[in-house]
């Protein structure tokens, strides 16, 4: 069977299998000093399995895009201004910037009370 006529997913799957008990290359990607360098690895990795996986494939199929989000400490969903999300959840769970912010008196009367409008 060709192993590159299967769909992308699972020869990503079938690569992660491989890898699963190989030293040599678990040691090579734990080594890596980012993302990049993790690809690099994981497409040599393909490439001696006939696989035929690109960087593109291995940079957007979990969980190998997960594992180079991880490597890069970059966030996998981003909303707003590109920031990651736990630097826009306000400061929950640290104490309020003295001189304002969420919290201080009298800002919770200025503005209206904002409605969520889900879907449950």
């Amino acid at each position: 069977m060709d192993l590159q006529s299967l769909p992308v997913s699972q020869r990503v799957n079938a690569l992660v299998k491989a890898l699963n008990g190989a030293r040599r290359t678990n040691e090579a990607l734990a080594r890596c000093s980012d993302g990049e360098a993790m690809l690099d690895v994981l497409l040599d990795a393909s490439a001696k399995l006939g696989l035929g996986l690109t960087r593109e494939q291995l940079a957007n199929t979990p969980p190998i895009r997960d594992w180079v989000w991880w490597k890069n400490k970059e966030a996998l969903l981003t909303i707003g201004d590109n920031k990651p999300r736990y630097q826009q959840d306000g400061g929950q769970g640290r104490p309020p910037s003295p001189g304002g912010g969420e919290g201080s008196e009298g800002t919770a009367g200025d503005q209206p009370r904002r409605r969520f409008l889900g879907l449950f």
